[in-house]
């Protein structure tokens, strides 16, 4: 078999004193949308920025195609197709949606692929086909976490990371996120999908990994985690032992 896209072995991050993440072992397969679930202060976000290199790893391994890449910067990591959707969106608020995008592919030269690119975004995020002059400050919580994906499409990335794109949306704007990255993954698009919400997730990934304090408690594919009594006892509201829906 071929290596994995990405593969996290026996990932160690400390700030300081305090070790965030614990020896944490993920795969992604290429084509595959995986879903890193967990609470707040977990490690989800830590990994995220340990696989763009933002933040060193203090042991263990990041590895892509099979080849170490923890010790590269991130901009080369962004050359070599990996792309980074913060949490927060973090939209140049004074920049037009038509600037925000034009910065995602600041590392490309093929003009012809950027503009083809750029309408794809528009034809995933119709919004903001109708918004391109305004101002991103302007855009509602939504229309910026639309920007902000889309802006991540724009360096033709291989690999979608996503820290918390349903965070403070209301339901029917989460529900029209999840649906466009359903469609990406439909398209090909490998997906690292990082949510406090399991039901959203697990509803459009292949497989998923639970983080608890910095270590893997369970993983497994989407089904098996939503039928998880443990699992759904701690984010979906229920009582362990209630039959799901």
């Amino acid at each position: 078999m071929s290596a994995p896209l990405l593969e996290l072995r026996q990932l160690v991050v400390r700030y300081g004193s305090i070790t965030a993440l614990h020896g944490i072992n993920i795969t992604v397969q290429a084509g595959e949308l995986v879903a890193l679930l967990g609470a707040n202060g977990a490690g989800k976000s830590t990994t995220l920025r340990a696989i763009s290199a933002l933040i060193p790893a203090a042991a263990g391994d990041v590895l892509w195609h099979g080849g170490s890449i923890a010790r590269l910067n991130t901009e080369r990591t962004v050359k070599l197709g990996i792309s980074h959707c913060p949490e927060g969106r973090r939209v140049l608020a004074r920049q037009s949606v038509a600037d925000n995008l034009a910065l995602g592919a600041w590392l490309r030269r093929d003009r012809a692929g950027i503009a083809a690119d750029l309408e794809r975004c528009y034809g995933l995020f119709p919004r903001l086909a109708e918004r391109r002059s305004q101002l991103a400050g302007s855009l509602s919580g939504g229309e910026q976490q639309m920007l902000a994906i889309a802006r991540s499409l724009m360096a033709k990335p291989t690999l979608l990371m996503l820290d918390e794109p349903s965070l403070g949306l209301a339901p029917k704007l989460v529900a029209e996120v999840m649906a466009a990255l359903a469609q990406l993954h439909r398209d090909g698009l490998t997906i690292l999908l990082v949510e406090q919400n399991a039901q959203a997730a697990l509803a459009i990934a292949d497989r998923g990994y639970v983080l608890e304090a910095g270590a893997i408690s369970t993983s497994g594919n989407a089904a098996e985690l939503l039928a998880n009594p443990s699992l759904r006892a701690a984010y979906l509201g229920e009582a362990e032992g209630a039959k799901p829906n």
